[in-house]
């Protein structure tokens, strides 16, 4: 019987068959050369990377009344990559209270979308300036490749560099790229948290199996074996789950129903 990851991944294909999208057979979150692979921290995440996890837990580095301001460089893309822009946008809106908003001529803290030759890659959370999230036309245009950008940008970090992610997988080091290594070190919970939710095999913030393989051998093996990590459909329940914990959906839901009560 077909799994619905399987079934997802299917439907992708034949969707970049239908808009005139490459397929991605190569991790393009991997080539950006960022820390992690794709992540562009500033120079206070820098100094705190002793205490990283899952979630950034500096309010901070929230978007202000839950509200992400970005501006896609059109010239940098097809109509067909900005619609598909558009597509991961709505799907993070749809499960959240994250509002996305075009920022206006004016505005000076928004996301700007580029599409540079180098991979993908984004900040993590509000950095009250602009900042880049890039997302290379031949390699970033697996939907849940965009989310997981997004992701970042909203506070995220990667789902296998939590605290207690080696209960759940083992790091094969001997597999990893000579120069690498770093970008898979766990980190303590002072700076980020998991909000309560298991560690997530299936979030679309998870490594693939073989990431920065020396040889295509794994580096990261699940301790269940029965699981797939390093999906790009789509946000799991645990992601949806963590991101309304993060921004306080729950409670700015329950705020709505009294204020229209």
């Amino acid at each position: 019987m077909m799994n619905k990851i399987t079934f997802c991944a299917i439907v992708t294909f034949c969707a970049y068959q239908i808009l005139g999208l490459p397929v991605i057979s190569d991790d393009a979150e991997q080539r950006a050369g960022k820390f992690e692979g794709d992540i562009v921290l500033s120079s206070e995440q820098r100094m705190a990377l002793a205490g990283l996890r899952n979630g950034l837990s500096a309010d901070r580095y929230r978007w202000p009344n839950n509200t992400v301001f970005y501006r896609i460089i059109s010239d940098n893309f097809t109509t067909e990559h900005v619609g598909h822009i558009h597509r991961a946008l709505d799907t993070i809106g749809n499960v959240s209270c994250i509002s996305f908003i075009e920022a206006d001529e004016n505005a000076t803290a928004f996301v700007r979308v580029v599409g540079d030759d180098v991979g993908c890659f984004s900040a993590v959370g509000y950095q009250g300036s602009v900042q880049d999230l890039n997302l290379a036309p031949n390699g970033c245009f697996r939907l849940g490749t965009i989310i997981h950008e997004f992701l970042h940008a909203l506070g995220f970090f990667h789902m296998q560099s939590a605290t207690e992610r080696d209960e759940y997988v083992t790091i094969v080091w001997d597999n990893i790229r000579r120069g690498v290594e770093r970008n898979f070190q766990k980190y303590n919970s002072s700076f980020v948290t998991g909000f309560n939710v298991e560690y997530d095999y299936g979030s679309v913030l998870h490594y693939s199996a073989t990431a920065f393989s020396v040889n295509g051998n794994r580096t990261i093996v699940p301790r269940n074996e029965n699981v797939t990590i390093g999906q790009r459909t789509g946000m799991s329940d645990g992601d949806v789950t963590k991101l309304n914990r993060m921004y306080s959906c729950d409670d700015a839901a329950s705020d709505n129903v009294e204020a229209r009560g």
